[in-house]
């Protein structure tokens, strides 16, 4: 993925840090649902893109595509993505990219990683051959130092930056790359039927429906629309249903006269307890306490 300003509806923001001699960050907002582009193929730049917030289904050109999600991030080389498609399921996207120019940085490394062959023999070779994508689900330490480039003091923006950078390249040139760090690709098909699922459901949250009913409904197998719903939205889909049912239980609340029971009904729970039960964990108060205090 690379995000050329160029390119990005004029309304969307972003700006660039030079952090090192071949090293650049930028950072990314976006508001918009969906755009493609092109680049030159540019195989001695090394990117490494962050999902700050929101989501984003990128499709390579290949068949295939891979979903980011808060906290999602890839690698590779600029002549894996020349012709690429960005969709963005929630209407925006925050994030940054890192772009290393590989035979700059091989010349004149950052001070700190001179003679550790960093680039040259560990990121080049582990992420930029054969033109491949790496996508990677984060975790705890990614996080921490992904989290390092964001809500800084502005006096300390630039140190954090640099020093997040170098400790980002020292966790790459060290992390294991086997199978199950990758995040799973699916066809453009199958996200399109998760998409209509997603779809049919906000415009139908009064209905109670199964997994096996949607996968029944939309020929999907039921283990995959589990796991592709999950790989484009972050979340499971039962976690994602009750997370809209609640914020729209909680719009009927405030801006209509209907009873806690029309309410309950309206987002699909025929018992006006369950429903009760589920707005408390999600609000931490009743639905009628939540009415009294608007």
């Amino acid at each position: 993925m690379i995000f050329s300003f160029d390119e990005i509806p004029s309304e969307n923001t972003g700006k660039y840090v030079c952090l090192y001699d071949g090293i650049e960050l930028s950072y990314v907002n976006i508001v918009a649902e969906a755009f493609s582009h092109r680049h030159e193929a540019a195989g001695h730049i090394m990117q490494i893109n962050y999902c700050h917030a929101g989501q984003v289904i990128w499709s390579t050109g290949h068949g295939k595509s891979v979903f980011l999600n808060p906290g999602d991030f890839s690698v590779h080389a600029l002549n894996a993505c020349t012709d690429s498609a960005f969709v963005f399921p929630c209407g925006q996207y925050q994030g940054l990219a890192i772009s290393v120019d590989l035979r700059k940085v091989s010349v004149h490394p950052p001070e700190l990683l001179a003679g550790t062959e960093t680039f040259h023999g560990l990121l080049d070779e582990k992420f930029c051959r054969g033109g491949g994508i790496a996508f990677f689900s984060g975790n705890e330490q990614s996080e921490s130092i992904f989290s390092g480039f964001y809500g800084q003091p502005k006096e300390l923006e630039l140190p954090y930056q640099r020093i997040k950078a170098l400790e980002l390249f020292l966790y790459l040139a060290q992390m294991e790359t086997s199978g199950k760090n990758y995040l799973a690709e699916y066809p453009p098909e199958q996200i399109k039927i998760i998409r209509e699922i997603h779809d049919w459901f906000l415009q139908n949250m009064e209905q109670k429906i199964t997994i096996e009913e949607l996968s029944r409904q939309y020929l999907i197998n039921p283990t995959t629309l589990k796991a592709a719903f999950k790989a484009v939205y972050g979340t499971s889909l039962a976690a994602h249903m009750k997370k809209h049912r609640m914020e729209q239980a909680a719009r009927l609340l405030r801006e209509t006269n209907m009873s806690v029971a029309e309410v309950a009904a309206a987002v699909g729970y025929e018992s006006q307890s369950k429903f009760a039960a589920a707005f408390k964990n999600q609000f931490s108060v009743l639905p009628n306490a939540y009415r009294k205090h608007l």
